[in-house]
């Protein structure tokens, strides 16, 4: 059994596909295939349902992947011990953020671990925040800036950067737009225009809609901050996103929201990582805090 066989099980279980597998370990398809096929020889299992659409582990496959993300963990401990020990920061960091992300010091910091750390190379992924605090919990990203509007899981080391309540986005001559608040209800009798399910602002609406017995369901879920804010401009209907996210956008106005459950921002890292994971995470929440 070899560390690379471990290696491409975990990607093709996180994945459900060889040929995804093969991209993120930089390997053939057949490559990986073969592998797994010799994997499952050796130990005399079928790892995984190979019938389906997508590749799924089987009950021995799934039994055996917790030890292999063991494995792979204890590792990347021992290069993280030896790094430190020599002073030394290397690797790859595979980098999540939330879709358009435009917040101050994100980029500077960003830049500032490149400057300091020319020899940590660096992936970089955009996509829902529910997606992202998985992939954190699986061990496919390192670092994260994701928005969420439930506590983020203990066992992540995190940094909450905004912590603020939904608003309706409207532009300056709309009728609400010298409202302090605005009640859930009143969003319920017109178009809105807001952000896909996975991320924070989305949870925090189904967490108020319960919590008021009121049900709004956006006829436009745009995948960017900055296309909500676009159409709410134009006058496609109210816009329901943060007051940060509309702030700096001089034709429209934010106007929060009654009672709304509030979303938050947060850096976040995993408990255990690598010593170029580490300096990025830290770097990142050093500029983000400023």
């Amino acid at each position: 059994m070899e560390l690379h066989q471990l290696r491409y099980l975990v990607a093709v279980a996180d994945h459900g596909s060889f040929t995804a597998a093969a991209d993120e370990v930089l390997v053939s398809q057949s490559g990986v295939s073969a592998q797994i096929a010799k994997l499952e020889k050796e130990l005399g299992q079928r790892l995984f349902d190979r019938s389906g659409r997508t590749v799924t582990p089987t009950p021995a496959g799934e039994a055996i992947l917790e030890h292999a993300r063991a494995a792979l963990r204890a590792v990347q401990a021992v290069r993280t011990t030896a790094d430190e020990l020599a002073g030394v920061v290397r690797g790859h960091v595979r980098l999540g953020t939330v879709i358009g992300c435009t917040v101050p010091g994100y980029l500077r910091g960003f830049a500032a671990f490149r400057r300091d750390h020319p020899d940590v190379s660096v992936s970089v992924v955009e996509d829902n925040s529910d997606r992202m605090i998985a992939d954190l919990l699986r061990g496919r990203l390192d670092v994260a800036l994701v928005a969420h509007g439930e506590p983020l899981p203990e066992s992540l080391r995190s940094w909450t950067l905004i912590r603020e309540p939904l608003a309706a986005v409207v532009p300056v001559d709309h009728p609400w737009a010298d409202r302090d608040r605005i009640a859930l209800a009143k969003l319920a009798e017109t178009t809105v225009l807001s952000l896909p399910e996975g991320t924070g602002v989305r949870t925090a609406l189904d967490g108020t809609c319960a919590a008021e017995q009121v049900q709004v369901v956006p006829a436009v879920a745009a995948h960017s901050p900055e296309a909500v804010l676009a159409l709410a401009e134009l006058g496609s209907g109210v816009g329901l996103l943060t007051p940060s996210m509309a702030s700096g956008r001089p034709g429209v106005v934010a106007v929060p929201i009654a009672r709304s459950r509030r979303t938050s921002l947060s850096l976040a890292c995993r408990a255990d990582p690598s010593s170029a994971a580490r300096a990025m995470a830290e770097t990142l929440a050093t500029t983000l805090t400023q």
